[in-house]
């Protein structure tokens, strides 16, 4: 495939093109890896932040970022309203949003790094944007069943749902694209 490449852009292109074809580095898995995994935790954190079921319990009460419904045992209606109010909610909230805007900011610099072909100088600043976004994340995730706990009394059993999951999940992808931009691409890119 990458002979099919570098002839194309001989015969195609002419020799100016063909010596800056084969100037640019072949792109390494585990960078490819990374970028993939960075995608994946953006679509993660998109599905948490939007998801309603962040706590739910026996059908009468769900929690997510941005509402909280109730429904008596008796009655068919559920009364919701919004999460913004509590100081620990919306601290959730920003630091996941910031996390998530972090992440994206990461995978844009990865993606335009490797379209135009300078990608060594970007793998240090992408690993430490990932790493800085699994902080602010894993501090709104261990935030959030804290001040949940401390500050909600159900008297019915409660768990902790699939919203609340994808948040873990995009912070593991993040945390993962991260060691795989930290790797030195200095021991392995030659044989590629």
């Amino acid at each position: 495939l990458l002979l099919d490449w570098l002839v194309i852009c001989y015969f195609c292109f002419g020799r100016a093109l063909f010596l800056f074809c084969v100037r640019v580095s072949v792109l390494t898995p585990l960078k490819l890896v990374g970028l993939v995994c960075i995608f994946l935790a953006l679509c993660l954190d998109l599905g948490a932040v939007l998801s309603p079921a962040w706590v739910t319990a026996d059908h009468q009460y769900y929690l997510s970022l941005w509402e909280c419904c109730r429904k008596p045992a008796n009655v068919d209606i559920w009364h919701c309203e919004s999460t913004l109010s509590s100081d620990w909610q919306i601290a959730t909230l920003a630091l996941l949003l910031g996390g998530a805007a972090i992440i994206l900011i990461a995978f844009l610099v990865g993606l335009i790094s490797i379209c135009v072909g300078s990608r060594r100088r970007f793998y240090r600043p992408v690993a430490v944007m990932l790493f800085a976004a699994v902080v602010l994340q894993v501090c709104s995730l261990v935030l959030y069943p804290i001040k949940f706990i401390e500050t909600v009394s159900l008297k019915i059993y409660h768990e902790f749902n699939w919203g609340y999951g994808l948040a873990w999940g995009a912070t593991i992808f993040s945390f993962g694209g991260a060691i795989l931009y930290c790797l030195n691409p200095k021991n392995y890119e030659d044989y590629y």
